[in-house]
């Protein structure tokens, strides 16, 4: 089950190594996490992809790309579904967060490793570094999870695959607690039910990267 090493993985990153490295430099930890995470997590998925497409005898070819992992031509009601998941997942996600924060008193469910005060002159250079690590984890996550992992759940659970998906994703995001894994739930459930509806893994970088992206640009200049 990849699922459980590549959670154990994304808990050294953030629980043990971006701490140390962190304390030892004096840099803010969120630089660690786009490095970290960036190289030392998703890069390292796209790896296993590879591997696994390896054993199963493919070669990483055009035809593998768009057939086998799905990254296939956008027709125009895959753009409807992503618009559609991208309202509904956001809409469910703020909600939680809403509910989380009148359950629990206060606002703040980031880990510590990606919380970061709005950027400011002198710090605008962190955006040079996000945008590498916000590709390779939009990628990283889609390339393996929906382009490798999905199909491969289709096989064994059919229609029901992207319940089973939507868990062993979430599972890799242990590392990020709880109350934040809690207003991730409506993204996990919603982007792998659309994803396997429409059998497109671009609907999944639509969703995924349409989400995280801007939330980051919102928080990097104080929007949130």
């Amino acid at each position: 089950m990849v699922y459980v090493p590549a959670a154990v993985l994304l808990l050294v990153v953030t629980r043990w190594a971006i701490p140390r490295l962190s304390a030892s430099t004096g840099i803010e930890p969120i630089f660690f996490w786009f490095l970290g995470g960036g190289l030392g997590v998703f890069l390292p998925l796209i790896i296993v992809a590879a591997l696994v497409l390896r054993a199963e005898g493919h070669k990483w070819t055009s035809t593998t790309w768009t057939g086998r992992l799905r990254f296939s031509r956008l027709r125009s009601s895959d753009l409807i579904w992503a618009l559609g998941a991208l309202v509904v997942a956001s809409t469910m996600g703020g909600l939680a967060m809403y509910a989380l924060q009148a359950v629990t008193g206060t606002s703040a469910h980031t880990p510590v490793f990606m919380s970061f005060a709005p950027l400011s002159p002198g710090r605008y250079w962190l955006l040079a570094v996000w945008l590498p690590y916000w590709v390779l984890n939009i990628m990283g996550e889609e390339i393996l999870w929906r382009g490798v992992m999905l199909p491969r759940q289709e096989l064994a659970f059919g229609r029901h695959a992207w319940i089973v998906h939507a868990v062993g994703w979430g599972l890799f995001h242990v590392a990020f607690g709880w109350q934040l894994l809690i207003t991730l739930t409506p993204l996990l459930f919603v982007q792998s039910y659309v994803v396997q509806k429409t059998h497109n893994s671009w609907v999944g970088v639509l969703i995924h990267g349409g989400i995280n992206g801007p939330s980051f640009i919102a928080i990097a200049f104080g929007m949130l």
